[in-house]
Formats: structure tokens, C-alpha cells, sequence
């Protein structure tokens, strides 16, 4: 058999290529490259190393070259490729992101991947891709509302120092009501979810009444006491209280954050108060509701527990609803509020001044 080209390896490295040969964790791409050196060193020739390796020409006489111009180190990496050439120029790319910044479709609220790519020229894909780069998403879009309260500076420290400093020997509860919970029925049977199918629903459905959660959530350990009541009224809200009340030690004083619903300041309330000096009411600013902690607690009932559930009764929408608590108390986790009010007020300001650059 006629001797291909022979590699010539110093002890050292012959030692070493051996014994990476032998490691079980050498990366099998590395061990193709160290078997070539080794069988090339011994005087196999190319087609036999061809044939035993399962390799092909071009890869021997590659990485045969290499050990001769780089040595062992050749062999463990591979040669760096240049990058691919940018093929869109600047100014395109410049005219994509001002078009979605600045402009919109005659037809439409805002630009899809191929109303832009038809306005500019390009392809669908690579529009996705300089969006992408610049960290635009010209389908989604976040609601807000900046608070007009003239008390909103006083009323955020208050509520957020609630938060981080609660006071000594008393509980504080954030307290909200969901209103008008749905108990609905669907007018046909679903199927179950199995491989490749999701669940179905219909998407009509029968309204078999409604209920109202009165939920308060103790802020440091995160249970809930909760109560399905008829109504929405401030005699509904007053029994709430008074469940609070027999359910909390009565040494304790309690301390209820609360929005500015037109029950929570009603006189037979404020009555009730005097008479009951351990609850102290504390309102957030008016359109502020994230600042009502429960608001979180409420988010996780109704997408967890409500929102896809099939009732056939509002005794069975209550029955739920109990469930959940109970579940919530068994193993409570309470929310950790970090934001203190400076960091609150820096972005609110930042809010404030982009809102009046844009009027």
C-alpha cells in the first residue's frame, strides 16, 4: 500500500494525542481530528484513514495541515469564518425603523411585518429582523392612566410606608371586591386536551347569575380572608368588615388599604369606624388601583380558577371561589413590595414629561 504524506509528532504530542484518543469525554469532532494526526504519524495512508474513520479526503488533508502549521492547539478549535456580509444598507434599515416610529398605514391602526415590507421593499422576514434588532412591536400595545389625585404624593407614601415599615402590634390588609363574577355555563360539552389537540370550549354560554368576592389579603403573610356576597353595596361591605373584625385577634390593630369606591366612604361606614377604632382606612390615589396589592391576588383567582371554569350555579361559582381561598391559606405566599416611593415618583415624572412632549 502506497504511504500517503507522514506526519512527524514529538514524544510530547504523541503522548498527549493518545491519551486525549483514550478520554471518553473528548468531543467527538476533536477525537476525529487526533485519530487522523495519530493514523497520518503512523504511515496509514489517506484512503485507509478514509475508510476506518468514515471520514472523507478534504477533512484528513484539512486537519493533517493544520497540526503541521498550529500543533496540537490546531486541532481543538475551529478556524474562525468571517461573518456574513450585511446585505440591507443603512438608509433601508433607517427607513424601517422611522416608518414604524412615525407613520401608519392608510389602511390599519399600525404596520404588520408585510404591510411594511410591501411600503419599503424588502421581505417580510428581514423586516422581523431589523424590528427585532431595535426592540420594536408595533402589534402590541399597554394601557395606562397617570393619576390626577391632588393628594396622590401623601397618599403613596402612606400606602408604599404600609408596605415597607408596616406598624407594630397591628395587621395590614389590602383590601378590594371583584365585582359581578359570572357564574357561566357553556351551551355544549368541551373536549379534553390530548396530544396535538388543545381543550375546546364554545364560545357561547349561559349566564347563570352572578356574585361579588370580597377579598382581603394580609400583607405579611400573604392569606386571604374572602367572602362571596350578592351585592356590591355598602351594607355588603360593612358584613365584610365585620367578618374581618371576628377573624382577627382582637388586640391587633388593622390597617385596610382600600380604592376610592364610593361604599368605602359611605356614612353608615364612617359610622361604623367610629365605633370600631382599631380599623384605620388608608385610600390609594385615584386611578392607582396598582397599588392595591390584592389587585395581584385577584389577577391569580380569575385566570387560574375562574375565567375557563364551567359553573352551573353561582352556589357552585361561591363553591369555587371558597376552594381557592382555602387552597391560598394552606399554603400562603405572600407578595414583597420593593418599589419604595422615589423610585415610583422618578418614573411617574419621566411618564408625565414624555405624556407632554407628545401634547
Amino acid at each position: 500500500m502506497r504511504t500517503s504524506k507522514q506526519l512527524f509528532l514529538s514524544t510530547i504530542d504523541r503522548i498527549t494525542l493518545e491519551r486525549m484518543a483514550r478520554n471518553g469525554n473528548t468531543p467527538q469532532k476533536v477525537a476525529l481530528r487526533v485519530r487522523i494526526a495519530l493514523m497520518s504519524a503512523d504511515g496509514i495512508a489517506t484512503s485507509e484513514i478514509v475508510r476506518q474513520l468514515g471520514t472523507s479526503i478534504p477533512t484528513v488533508i484539512r486537519w493533517r495541515n493544520r497540526y503541521e502549521i498550529a500543533g496540537v492547539q490546531g486541532l481543538l478549535k475551529d478556524r474562525t469564518r468571517p461573518g456574513r456580509k450585511k446585505r440591507i444598507e443603512e438608509n433601508k434599515i433607517r427607513e424601517v425603523v422611522e416608518k414604524t416610529l412615525q407613520e401608519k398605514p392608510l389602511q390599519a391602526t399600525h404596520w404588520s411585518t408585510r404591510s411594511l415590507a410591501a411600503a419599503v421593499g424588502l421581505s417580510p422576514a428581514t423586516v422581523q429582523r431589523i424590528w427585532k434588532e431595535h426592540g420594536l412591536k408595533p402589534h402590541l400595545v399597554r394601557s395606562f392612566k397617570l393619576s390626577r389625585d391632588p393628594r396622590f404624593i401623601e397618599k403613596l407614601h402612606d400606602v408604599v410606608g404600609l408596605y415597607l415599615n408596616p406598624p407594630e402590634h397591628a395587621l395590614v390588609f389590602s383590601v378590594d371586591e371583584k365585582s359581578q363574577i359570572q357564574a357561566l355555563d357553556r351551551t355544549q360539552p368541551g373536549l379534553p386536551m390530548k396530544r396535538g389537540r388543545a381543550e375546546t370550549m364554545t364560545h357561547d354560554y349561559k349566564r347563570n347569575g352572578t356574585t361579588t368576592l370580597f377579598a382581603a389579603l394580609n400583607t405579611l403573610d400573604g392569606k386571604v380572608i374572602g367572602q362571596c356576597l350578592p351585592r356590591h353595596r355598602h351594607q355588603k361591605f360593612l358584613r365584610f368588615l365585620k367578618t374581618i373584625n371576628r377573624q382577627t385577634p382582637k388586640r391587633l390593630d388593622l390597617h385596610l388599604i382600600l380604592d376610592n369606591y364610593a361604599t368605602h366612604n359611605h356614612p353608615a361606614v364612617k359610622e361604623w369606624l367610629a365605633k370600631h377604632p382599631r380599623f384605620y382606612f388608608h385610600f390609594v390615589p385615584t386611578s392607582s388601583s396598582w397599588l392595591n396589592m390584592v389587585e395581584r391576588w385577584l389577577n391569580q383567582i380569575t385566570q387560574k380558577r375562574i375565567r375557563r371554569g364551567v359553573f352551573h350555579s353561582v352556589p357552585d361559582l361561591i363553591a369555587a371561589i371558597t376552594e381557592y381561598i382555602e387552597l391560598t391559606n394552606g399554603n400562603p405566599r405572600p407578595f414583597v413590595w420593593t418599589a419604595t416611593v422615589e423610585t415610583i415618583l422618578v418614573k411617574i415624572k419621566r411618564a408625565n414629561e414624555a405624556f407632554d412632549a407628545l401634547h
